[in-house]
């Protein structure tokens, strides 16, 4: 039968330093995240804070038509002077 080769045995001030090296890159990356996180809050805040410095308004306007296919907007006073001039032209005829 063959006999399985073992690995060879690392040192232990290898796996010690290869362990403080990982440890090192694990602060790193969840400073980072740390970061990332804090970062996209204060960017949304951000964002909210100079989209609440607008008043929004809803205004209603009404409408209508006569029978004619005039359409009145806002109660009829809006009708110009040129309309107004066709339509007694058209009335005198």
């Amino acid at each position: 039968m063959e006999e399985k080769k073992m690995p060879e045995p690392i040192p232990y001030i290898a796996y010690e330093g290869t362990m403080a090296r990982f440890e090192r890159t694990i602060k790193r990356l969840t400073i980072c995240l740390l970061m990332s996180i804090i970062l996209l809050v204060a960017s949304n805040g951000a964002w909210l804070y100079y989209l609440s410095l607008y008043d929004y308004a809803c205004e209603t306007v009404t409408t209508s038509q006569d029978g004619q296919g005039v359409n009145i907007i806002g109660g009829g006073n809006n009708v110009s002077e040129g309309f107004k001039q066709t339509q007694d032209k058209n009335t005198e005829k």
